[in-house]
Parts: structure tokens; sequence; C-alpha cells
């Protein structure tokens, strides 16, 4: 039963992942505007998914353990595009496009980078998070952002609660179990 609903986890969340910036790309289309995304949110997005792909290929883990991160990858470059083609200049994006084909073989120049890089991903992650909330909260207007991608996005990362719990129970069984450790005396 767990099995089958780990594969129906790990299923869901590639399928979602497949279409995840769809959405958000559709609203900026009709919308003819990027008003309301955060560029700082979407390029630290890109910098994280960059980052994770290329430790996951590095170390060779698995292509399943990280399929979604280049079709994320390829959706935000597209999102990307559409925001500086609304903002009136797509050449601006050729800038950040090179910094991120060239972070790829930076990453790997040391074993330290990437493993650095690797275990800065979810501070990346969050302050992507945090560069939309605060572009919303400065403009107190959402525009063309997707509430739909959002919650897809959410989706993904519930998935992961499971685990967080987990790891939660663990450390307080653990905790409790050396709290109550009986103290054995020998005696001679």
């Amino acid at each position: 039963m767990e099995a089958a609903l780990l594969s129906f986890c790990n299923w869901s969340t590639l399928a979602v992942c497949a279409a995840l910036k769809l959405p958000q790309i559709s609203a900026v289309l009709a919308a003819r505007s990027a008003r309301g995304i955060s560029l700082s949110s979407l390029l630290l997005e890109l910098a994280g998914f960059l980052v994770f792909l290329r430790y996951q290929c590095h170390y060779g883990y698995p292509p399943l353990t990280y399929l979604e991160c280049p079709i994320l990858i390829a959706q935000d470059v597209i999102l990307l595009l559409c925001v500086f083609h609304f903002n009136g200049n797509v050449k601006q994006a050729a800038p950040y496009i090179a910094v991120l084909v060239c972070s790829w073989f930076t990453l790997t120049l040391q074993k330290w980078i990437i493993d650095l890089a690797m275990n800065l991903c979810t501070f990346i992650s969050a302050a992507s998070k945090f560069a939309q909330l605060q572009c919303l909260w400065r403009t107190r207007d959402s525009g063309a952002v997707s509430a739909l991608t959002w919650s897809l996005s959410a989706y993904t990362c519930a998935i992961l609660i499971r685990f967080v719990i987990m790891l939660a129970l663990n450390i307080w069984v653990t905790a409790t179990v050396l709290r109550y450790r009986k103290t054995v005396i020998k005696t001679e």
C-alpha cells in the first residue's frame, strides 16, 4: 500500500511539474503583460533548479529523481523570455541566460562548489518565494501572476510534508529513547 502511494506521489508530482508553469505562461500571454511577476524570484528559481539538476547529473543519480528539473527549467526560460518581451526588451534576457549557461559548467569545476551550491539550494528556493511575495506586497497588485501555478507548486511541495513529519517524529522518538535510557551500573 505504501509503495503504491509513493509511486502515485512520484508520478503525480512529475505530471504536475510537466505543466507547472503553463498556466503562468498562458496568463502572461493572455494579459500581454508580466505585471506582478518578480524577475528576481524567477531568476532565483531558475538558479535553484539549475543547481539541483547539475548536482543530480554530476553525482550520477537516476534520471527519475530529477526528471522534472529540465522540464521546469525550460518552462522558466520561456517565462523569462515572456517577462522580458512584455517589459520591452527580450535582448536583456541574454546576459541572464549566459550566466545560467556558464554556471552549468562552473558548478562542477571543484567538488566543493557543487556541494556548497546544493546545500544553499533550499535557501535559494526560499529566497525566490520571498522575492515574489515582496513584489506582490510592494505593488499590491497580482497582475498576471497565476494562482493556479502557485497552487500546483504547493501541491508538489505538499508531498514532502510526509517526510518532514516523519523526520520530526523520528527525532522525537530518538530523543525520548535517549531520555529514558537506563544507565547500567557495573558492580564488581
